[in-house]
C-alpha cells in the first residue's frame, strides 16, 4: 500500500528527530514516524545533561580541547569546532521552548542555571534538568510537535527498510503496521534518527535500545558506515540482574561520587590522575579490570559522603529508582557495572547530516559526524543531536528536484518465521558480542565472534529469502549484519585506541590514525 507522497519523512522521535521536525515544519510539511518504543529509547533516559560553553569561566577552545583529548586522536576537528560553537545557541533555543533546566541561585558561575561537571570536562559546562534531562527535553519538544499543524505523526508504523530508485536516491521508507500490512511512504527527503546499536549487547543502559537498524537500512542503499568498532560502555549502570536497565549518571561522579571495590577501597586514583573523572573508556576498563581481579560481578559507586540533602537535591530520579529496588543510596553504596551505552560510529555524514546516498540524511546517534572520534565525551551526545538536527533542518528548508526514476521493489516471501527462533538467534548474537566484542577484545575472541556471527547470518539468510516481512525478523536481520560489520572493523584496526582496546595490538600503533569506513558489500567478501 502506497500512503501518498511526503515532503520530509523523519524516522525516529528522540531528541534529534523531534528537533528536526520542529525546525523544518515552518518551511515544509513533515511526516514523523515515532513509534511508542521511542519513549523507552536513549533520549528519554539521558540523565546527565547537555555540554555547552555557558559560564563566563569557560570558553570554546577549552571545550574543543577536552573533546579532542577524549576522542583519542580520531575526532574530526572541524566537526568538533562546529558542534561546540553552535552549542550556546542550541541551549538558548531549548530555553525559549520552555525546557525546565535546573536553576542556580549562587554566583559561582555567573550563569542562572546549574552547571555540573562530568568525566573528561575541565570545567562545569553541563546544563541539566535535575537528573532527568532527556525526559525533560523530550517532553517539552513533544508538546511543541503535537501543537504544530505542519507535522503529521505516525505512531502505529515501524520502518523496516528504505526505498531506493534506479538513480541511487532514497525515496522514502517501507513500514509495517500492527497487523503486518506493508505501507510505502514515498518522500522527497528522508531523515534517519533511529538511534545507535547498544542493543547488540546483552546489558545496556536503555530499556529498549536500538540495535543499529537504521544504520543497516542506510547501508542497504549504499551509504557508507564509519567507526563501528567504537562502542561506548557506560561505566556505571545499576547492577540489578532482576530488574530493567537503569543508568546511573556520569554526573554522580562529577559531583563527587567515588568508585570502590567490595573491600571499600578506591581503585581509580592509582590508575589515572583524573581518578573518577577520567574519560569513560578509561573508567569502564578500570571497573572491568577490578571485577576480573577480585572475581566479583560489580563494583560500587559511593555518594554517602555527600549527605542526604545533596543526594535528594541533585539526584532525585536516581534516589527514587534505587529506593524502588530496595536500595537506600543515602546509606548504601550503589552497585554498578559497565553496560553498552552509546555508538560512536554510524552512518557517515557531513556537517549538515547529509549521507553518501542522495536525499537520505542521518542525525543523532545513528550518524557518525566525526565529533566523538574513538570515544564520546560525557554529555556531548545530546549536544550533537541538537546541533546537527538544526543544521540538517536548515538544509531541508528548500526542496530540491527529484529525477524521474524507477523504484526498487521489495523482495519478500510469505513464509512465517517463529518468534522463538528469532529470539534465540538474537540472544546468541548478543552473547557473542558481549563476550568477544565488548570493553576488552582480543584477536582470538574477535575471530570467534566473526565465525559465530557468520553461522548465525547464514542460518537467518536462508529464512529471510522466503519469509513474510515482520518487525522482529527485519530488526534482527539488520542487527546481525551490523554486528558482523562491527567485528570486521575491530579486526581491521591493528591498534588499541579509545573504546577499541585489544591487548594483542599496540596502544596508538597508527601514528596517523584514520576513521574506519565500511559498506554493506563487505559482507560478501567475508
Amino acid at each position: 500500500m502506497t500512503d501518498g507522497k511526503h515532503e520530509v519523512l523523519v524516522i525516529g522521535g528522540g531528541v534529534a528527530g523531534l528537533v528536526l521536525a520542529l525546525e523544518v515544519a515552518d518551511h515544509r510539511r513533515v511526516t514523523l514516524l515515532r513509534p511508542a518504543s521511542d519513549d523507552q529509547g536513549a533520549s528519554r533516559w539521558a540523565q546527565g545533561g547537555i555540554a555547552a560553553v555557558l559560564s563566563p569561566q569557560d570558553d570554546i577552545e577549552a571545550h574543543v580541547a577536552d573533546t579532542l583529548v577524549a576522542g583519542d586522536g580520531l575526532c574530526d576537528e572541524q566537526a568538533v569546532r562546529f558542534t561546540v560553537e553552535q552549542g550556546p545557541s542550541a541551549i538558548e533555543w531549548l530555553l525559549s521552548l520552555g525546557v525546565p533546566f535546573t536553576p542556580d541561585s549562587s554566583t559561582d558561575t555567573g550563569y542562572p542555571y546549574h552547571l555540573t561537571r562530568e568525566g573528561g570536562h575541565g570545567a562545569r559546562r553541563i546544563i541539566h534538568a535535575d537528573d532527568a534531562t532527556g525526559r525533560a527535553v523530550v517532553e517539552t519538544l513533544r508538546q511543541h510537535v503535537e501543537a504544530h499543524p505542519n507535522i503529521r505523526k505516525y505512531g502505529e508504523l515501524d520502518a523496516i527498510g528504505l526505498i531506493g530508485d534506479s538513480e541511487g536516491h532514497c525515496r522514502g521508507a517501507r513500514c509495517l503496521d500492527a497487523g503486518g500490512r506493508l505501507h510505502e511512504l514515498l518522500a522527497e527527503d528522508t531523515v534517519l534518527a533511529t538511534g545507535g546499536a547498544s542493543g547488540l549487547y546483552r546489558h545496556t543502559t536503555s530499556p529498549q535500545p536500538a540495535s543499529g537498524e537504521g544504520m543497516t537500512m542506510a547501508a542497504e542503499l549504499g551509504a557508507e558506515l564509519m567507526n563501528l568498532e567504537f562502542q561506548q560502555f557506560h561505566p556505571t549502570c545499576l547492577y540489578d540482574p532482576e530488574g530493567p536497565a537503569f543508568l546511573v549518571s556520569e554526573a554522580v561522579r562529577g559531583e563527587g561520587g567515588l568508585l570502590i571495590n567490595a573491600a571499600g577501597e578506591r581503585f581509580m586514583p592509582a590508575l589515572d590522575p583524573r581518578a573518577e573523572l577520567a574519560p569513560r573508556d578509561i573508567v569502564a576498563r578500570a571497573i572491568d579490570a577490578e571485577m576480573q581481579r577480585t572475581g566479583i560481578d560489580h563494583v560500587f559507586l559511593d555518594i554517602r559522603h555527600l549527605g542526604e540533602t545533596a543526594i535528594r537535591q541533585h539526584f532525585p530520579t536516581i534516589h527514587a529508582h534505587c529506593a524502588s529496588r530496595g536500595l537506600d543510596i543515602v546509606h548504601q553504596p550503589i552497585p554498578v557495572v559497565p553496560a553498552a551505552h552509546y555508538s560512536c560510529g554510524g552512518i557517515a555524514t557531513d556537517l549538515g547530516g547529509t549521507t553518501t546516498v542522495p536525499r537520505l540524511h542521518a542525525i543523532g546517534e545513528v550518524a557518525c559526524t566525526g565529533l566523538h572520534g574513538a570515544n564520546r565525551m560525557a554529555s556531548n551526545s545530546l549536544l550533537e543531536c541538537l546541533v546537527y538536527a538544526r543544521s540538517c533542518a536548515r538544509r531541508l528548508h528548500t526542496a530540491g528536484t527529484l529525477p524521474i526514476a524507477e523504484l526498487t521493489p521489495a523482495l519478500w516471501g510469505n513464509q512465517k518465521v517463529s518468534l522463538d527462533s528469532i529470539e534465540e538467534i538474537r540472544e546468541t548474537m548478543r552473547q557473542l558480542m558481549s563476550a568477544r566484542m565488548a570493553i576488552v577484545r582480543t584477536d582470538q575472541g574477535l575471530d570467534e565472534a566473526a565465525r559465530g556471527l557468520a553461522q548465525l547470518h547464514n542460518r537467518l539468510a536462508s529464512q529471510v529469502k522466503s519469509a513474510a516481512p515482520s518487525v522482529p525478523l527485519t530488526n534482527l536481520w539488520h542487527a546481525l549484519r551490523l554486528a558482523r560489520l562491527s567485528v570486521n572493523c575491530a579486526r581491521a584496526r591493528r591498534e588499541s585506541r579509545g573504546l577499541h582496546f585489544n591487548p594483542d595490538c599496540p596502544i596508538h600503533g597508527d601514528e596517523n590514525p584514520h576513521p574506519s569506513r565500511i559498506r554493506l558489500q563487505a559482507l560478501e567478501e567475508m
